[in-house]
């Protein structure tokens, strides 16, 4: 077993998101997508770099960490080995032990698909339930109804205007057209699009939709509305039009995920049709 903490940005990082495209499937559980990756690369190419963790078996990578808050990973396994002894041992003892530098010392989430041996482990091994998420899923077999905004996809000309829609639909946002151009020249990103939803003149809301590939689930993150303009039902619109856009893009579902203690947003997403899956919970170690 090989496993890395990326240094610098090249064939590794490509791999790893050559794999999770290959490992979204509809019948397996919500998991880190390619673009959970293609979101963070926001905050440049060293920081994504230095956020990725792998683990790699005969030269495959067979699981995919991203440390998306300093306290919180996000991990995955290859749908194959999600009950594979050797590789669950090694991701316990990685992430158990802050030493090896996967985790910090202290606090920390882990959030991992259910049904993967990892977490019986850690379970084990003074780890416990954390908090709640609920995942949604769209099929996109058929068309989506229109949404009732104009749409426009953002380019380089739009990203300030993506930027602040970001900043005015999140507190604490400190999104920009700069970290908007790194996002959108990163890999994942050729098969992303930034959507902005005007009513009239003005934009009201965005969402930034990230396909796997033709016939793959697609996932929405992140999708807000300008708090100056809810209550009119501009997040099931925008959402209409991430769907829509998903299909366009081919894929075969749209996903996202949410907390459950968030329930205007799973209250939005399910008036777009998104049908929420039995909600999973992280795992917490105890500082």
């Amino acid at each position: 077993m090989r496993w890395c903490l990326i240094d610098g940005v090249g064939t590794i990082l490509d791999e790893a998101v050559h794999a999770l495209r290959t490992w979204q499937h509809d019948a397996a559980p919500v998991q880190l997508h390619p673009g959970d990756l293609g979101w963070f690369w926001r905050f440049g190419a060293d920081t994504m770099a230095a956020a990725v963790r792998t683990w790699s078996r005969d030269g495959r990578i067979v699981a995919v960490g991203l440390l998306d808050e300093p306290g919180l990973l996000r991990l995955t396994v290859a749908p194959d080995l999600r009950r594979d002894d050797e590789l669950a041992r090694q991701l316990a003892g990685d992430l158990t032990r802050p030493e090896r530098g996967f985790l910090p010392a202290g606090e920390v989430f882990l959030e991992t698909p259910p049904g993967a041996l990892v977490r019986d482990l850690l379970r084990g091994d003074g780890w416990h339930d954390g908090d709640a998420w609920t995942p949604l899923v769209r099929d996109l077999a058929e068309a989506v109804p229109d949404q009732g905004l104009r749409i426009e996809v953002t380019g380089p000309k739009g990203a300030h205007v993506r930027a602040a829609v970001q900043r005015a639909a999140f507190d604490g946002s400190t999104f920009t057209a700069e970290q908007w151009r790194d996002m959108a020249s990163a890999p994942p990103y050729a098969d992303a699009r930034c959507l902005v939803g005007h009513d009239q003149d003005t934009p009201v809301g965005a969402v930034t939709v990230w396909s796997a590939g033709p016939g793959r689930p697609g996932l929405l993150e992140p999708m807000g509305v300008h708090r100056d303009h809810r209550g009119r039902g501009h997040g099931r619109a925008i959402t209409l039009a991430a769907a829509a856009a998903l299909r366009e893009l081919g894929s075969s579902c749209g996903f996202v995920c949410t907390p459950s203690t968030n329930t205007a947003a799973v209250a939005t997403y399910r008036s777009a049709g998104f049908r929420p899956l039995p909600a999973r919970l992280d795992l917490r170690r105890a500082a």
